[in-house]
């Protein structure tokens, strides 16, 4: 009987953390979680460079980018949209770009690169960068797990205990 008491805390204990976790991870400062994705290409570029920004999932027929590198730029109906990145930018810094759609705002970085890297390439390509295919989707840099994998865990978790509890009542019935 114990035993079943010991895990029976266990699993409201696992369960309790588990869905903590994420209001956690939501009041982590990243404010870059949004109903829309976006994107600027490359994300370093030289002064008088230009970008390429793109966003989906807007409801509304525009997105309005901002910036303090460039000029103001409306996305129309899902279409990318480019900048040139303005010529007196300071080489090493970073600067905001905010997507705006309806209200409801995302950021993501520009770097500025030192000297000769233009930020175009040309020639071969390097590797993609694996991973479970979230950042694209979305449009956002997520490190971390997310609401599928904290999910997935808890159930698990929550099935293995389950699995542990039934095996030790039987057990202790004598139904072994």
């Amino acid at each position: 009987m114990r035993a079943i008491r010991v895990a029976s805390a266990a699993l409201l204990s696992t369960v309790a953390l588990m869905s903590a976790a994420p209001l956690a991870l939501a009041g982590d400062g990243n404010n870059n979680i949004t109903s829309f994705g976006f994107s600027v290409t490359p994300a370093t570029i030289t002064p008088g460079g230009t970008v390429t920004l793109t966003s989906d999932g807007c409801e509304v027929p525009s997105v309005t980018v901002t910036s303090g590198v460039f000029d103001t730029v409306t996305l129309t109906e899902g279409r990318p949209g480019t900048a040139t990145v303005d010529v007196d930018a300071k080489a090493g810094a970073q600067y905001e770009i905010t997507f705006d759609c309806k209200g409801e705002r995302g950021t993501t970085p520009l770097t500025i690169a030192q000297g000769g890297d233009t930020g175009t390439h040309t020639g071969a390509h390097k590797g993609v960068k694996a991973g479970y295919g979230t950042t694209a989707a979305s449009g956002t840099d997520t490190d971390g797990l997310g609401t599928t994998e904290v999910v997935t865990g808890v159930l698990l978790i929550a099935g293995a205990l389950g699995a542990a509890v039934v095996l030790t009542r039987r057990r202790a019935g004598g139904r072994a």
